[in-house]
């Protein structure tokens, strides 16, 4: 072989090593593209999704009564008046469980839920109501589902009192509205009043987040806790 010839052949191996190494390189970056594909454009169901967390007051019974009190209240899609006006046939109904069970469903909120105080025959927030409401609102974490619970106390005549706390109730979605102009508070705010007839709160309530709390003056009897309006937001996936 003369030196020509050995050049040429040592030239090429020279080309052929390196170029086997490159396609050896592009075939593994081929192989890890393909994979990377694969995995990128794999179905939702092939990705572990952690679970919605709910707090532990969000027992079945309070998901069904919160999901009748929506679907009364227009906020699942319904034909209700979207948390204005709305009204559910009768409260014991919407409820399906005696008063003192309907409240015991609220005990582990004691942390959360506020109550708002009004006077004897008055309907309109006072400022430590309205603080109230509003304290109460900020306490979102997350939450979907504002509950209004409005009651009255066992004075007077049963018609004028289920009005009274109909209107209690539509004073603080009114506050919420002129407060905060949130687009989606007809979506978000459920109202049930039940006037004096259902549900009352004994005056271990008292004990509560409450509006009046820090005003000496004003006592809280039966009577004092059930001229309220419960409010809280609901965590639970209905």
């Amino acid at each position: 072989m003369n030196d020509t010839v050995l050049k040429i052949v040592v030239g090429a191996f020279a080309l052929i090593v390196p170029c086997a190494k490159v396609s050896g390189w592009l075939g593994d970056a081929g192989k890890r593209y393909a994979e990377n594909r694969a995995a990128m454009s794999a179905k939702p169901s092939d990705v572990p999704v952690a679970a919605m967390a709910e707090d532990q007051y969000c027992t079945p019974q309070l998901k069904a009564i919160v999901r009748r009190v929506a679907g009364a209240c227009g906020l699942l899609g319904g034909s209700g008046e979207g948390g204005r006006g709305c009204q559910p046939q009768t409260a014991q109904s919407v409820a399906s469980l005696s008063g003192e069970d309907f409240n015991a469903l609220f005990l582990p909120l004691s942390k959360r839920a506020h109550i708002i105080q009004f006077d004897a025959e008055n309907t309109e927030l006072d400022d430590l109501g309205k603080a109230e409401v509003e304290k109460a609102w900020a306490d979102q974490r997350g939450a979907s589902f504002f509950f209004v619970v409005s009651r009255a106390s066992t004075d007077g005549d049963a018609k004028k009192n289920e009005e009274l706390s109909a209107k209690r109730a539509q004073s603080v979605l009114g506050h919420l509205d002129a407060k905060f102009h949130d687009p989606d508070l007809k979506k978000e705010v459920g109202l049930l009043w039940l006037g004096e007839g259902f549900a009352q709160l004994g005056p271990e309530f008292c004990g509560w987040q409450r509006s009046r709390s820090t005003a000496a003056e004003t006592p809280c009897t039966e009577k004092e806790i059930n001229r309220s309006a419960f409010v809280a937001w609901i965590d639970c996936a209905i």
